[in-house]
Parts: C-alpha cells; structure tokens; sequence
C-alpha cells in the first residue's frame, strides 16, 4: 500500500508534452531563455531525458513551429478565395502575437512537419483552385507571407502594445522633439495624431492585408467570374 508520505508520481514524459512544454517556456522566456537544460528544469527532468523524445534542438524547434502552424486558420476556397486567404492570413499574425518567438523561424525549418505542410498545400490550392495561375499563385503567397511576417517583426519591435500605449510614447516623443516642429511637420502630424486616437495594430494590418488581396485580384484570369 502507498504510504501517504510518498511523493505523487510523476507524469510519463512523452514528445508531446516536451514540444508543448518548450512552446510555453519560449512564450515567457523567449527562444535566448530556452534551452535543452533550462526545459528540462522546467519539466522537472535531467536533460538526457529528452533526447528519448527530441533528437537534439533542431529537432525541437521543428515540433514547436509545426505547434504554432497547427493554430493557423486553414484557407479554403469554400466562400471565396479571398475570405479564405484573408481569415488564413489575420490568423497567422495572431498566432505570431501569441509566440513571439516563432517569429524568423516559420520557414526556416528543414523537416517541416504535417501542420507545416498542410497550411502550405492548403494555401496553394486555395489560389490555384480559384483560377490562379501557377507562377501566379507563387508570387501572391510570397507576397503575403512577406507582409504578414514583416508586420508581425515590427509589432514585436515596437515599444508599445495597446493603442493607448502608443498614444502615450507619441505626446511623450512630442514633448521632447518640439523643436523640431518646423524641420520635420508631416512626421509631427503623425505624432499629434497618434498622441490623440493611438495607433491600431489590428486595423493598420487588415488594411494592408485588404490593399493586397486587391491588387491579387487583379492578376486573376479575366475570364473567371468574381467569387
């Protein structure tokens, strides 16, 4: 019989639990804080119990991306092209917001795992499955892949997170460059501007995203109906 002294038993350690475990701690620590040793510390393991699951840190962080592929929206074609590639698309960026880690690393991985996969394949028939041509298709995911991953990289950089934030550090940037009201008035006019309504991450992305998607409109075949 257990003695009621015993320490409870550990949960058996398996891959799944280490690459979501991994995510978690590069969330809060960022991905410099997270290494082999400072995981297992935080699954309360030494770190050779690891490799039974992961063969080295690569291997990890290839499981971490496909985790954060695996919550992006999936595009389809159902309700139009368009709507698939704009939901799929505020979805990434929402799934970069939340791991800012992954951020430089979604497509750098040299064995892409199935989520990985799928949401490329999935995002390429979107397109060609609406009439796009191949090169056509191509260049449009580059395209937006591009503008989503370089928002997200200047969302991460930014020195403020909520639109008040931004409001704040603009009448605070006023404050100390007013002398440099008449050298520089449109960059002023910005921030007076921000300084009263603030800066809107999510509103400045969907417009961008939306001046896109219509200028990928028009590289559809003319003799393809509108969705």
């Amino acid at each position: 019989m257990t003695s009621a002294q015993e320490a409870p038993r550990r949960a058996r350690l398996n891959r799944d639990a280490v690459l979501h475990t991994a995510v978690a701690l590069a969330d809060r620590a960022g991905i410099d804080g997270l290494t082999m040793r400072t995981l297992a510390q935080e699954l309360g393991v030494v770190p050779m119990a690891l490799y039974k699951h992961v063969a080295n840190k690569e291997q990890l962080l290839d499981g971490m991306v496909d985790i954060v592929w695996s919550e992006v929206e999936l595009p389809t074609s159902d309700d139009g092209w368009r709507a698939g590639m704009r939901r799929r698309s505020v979805s990434l960026r929402d799934a970069l917001s939340r791991h800012r880690w992954a951020i430089g690393l979604m497509e750098s991985r040299m064995s892409p795992g199935p989520a990985n996969l799928r949401q490329h394949n999935a995002m390429m028939g979107c397109l060609r499955s609406a009439g796009f041509s191949f090169r056509t298709t191509v260049h449009s995911t580059s395209t937006l892949d591009a503008y989503i991953y370089g928002f997200a990289l200047q969302e991460k950089t930014m020195p403020f997170e909520t639109p008040e934030q931004s409001g704040e550090v603009a009448q605070a940037q006023l404050e100390a460059q007013e002398a440099a009201a008449a050298l520089y008035p449109y960059l002023v006019e910005v921030v007076v501007e921000l300084a009263k309504a603030g800066y809107d991450g999510s509103a400045e992305f969907e417009i961008g995203l939306d001046l896109i998607l219509d200028g990928i409109e028009k590289l559809r075949p003319e003799w393809i109906s509108a969705d």
